[in-house]
């Protein structure tokens, strides 16, 4: 089965970054850093979500990310599948932070759930069939609209290119470089969008 073990984000100041994540959401063994002045423009076509328990924690995290020095994209509020908001970092990343409860029911944690991996692709269907084709198991799957793989540490979603920037905010138009890179034990690739899957081993060290 394929894992995703880390994500590794291009950034221009490794130090800043590093004090960013540990700072807003804690992060330390799943999120690498990697020097790069790569050119990129617009929606880099991918945003990484946290999934907390209640609506408390969510309001926590993206205080934290706001205070740290992240912009609002979405304010949290409440919608037909939970309540969640959006943020971009100073580093330009998107991160969405949800719940898919309405109610809180205790204190505000600071207890992260699951991360998830959101990918923009251009054909849903064809980019499935290129995962399910190296060996990925589909944990869930929405037609063409949405296909969420087993993953392990860190979950992999495919969305639409357009719906996954609406979700989070920003138009879909975009170049250059997606300042990514994705952390497994297997043999690195790059799929159909140019997203690149690397030995974990090669990519830098932890925040």
């Amino acid at each position: 089965m394929a894992i995703i073990e880390t994500i590794t984000l291009d950034v221009a100041d490794t130090k800043a970054a590093g004090n960013f994540y540990a700072t807003a959401f804690g992060l330390d063994s799943q999120v690498r850093l990697r020097a790069s002045e790569a050119p990129t423009t617009g929606f880099r076509g991918f945003a990484l979500a946290l999934t907390v328990s209640q609506p408390a924690t969510v309001n926590g995290f993206i205080d934290a990310a706001v205070a740290a020095g992240a912009t609002t994209l979405k304010p949290a509020a409440k919608s037909l599948w939970g309540y969640g908001g959006v943020v971009q970092t100073p580093d330009g990343s998107i991160w969405k932070i949800a719940t898919s409860a309405k109610k809180d029911t205790g204190p505000a944690t600071r207890q992260i759930d699951d991360m998830v991996l959101l990918v923009g692709v251009e054909d849903v269907a064809a980019t499935k069939r290129f995962y399910v084709e190296r060996g990925f198991t589909v944990a869930k799957s929405f037609g063409s609209r949405y296909v969420e793989f087993a993953t392990g540490p860190v979950k992999f979603a495919l969305y639409r290119r357009r719906a996954l920037a609406k979700e989070v905010g920003v138009a879909p138009e975009g170049s250059g470089s997606h300042r990514l890179a994705i952390g497994t034990a297997a043999e690195p690739f790059t799929d159909p969008d140019g997203f690149a899957w690397d030995v974990t081993e090669s990519l830098a060290p932890a925040v």
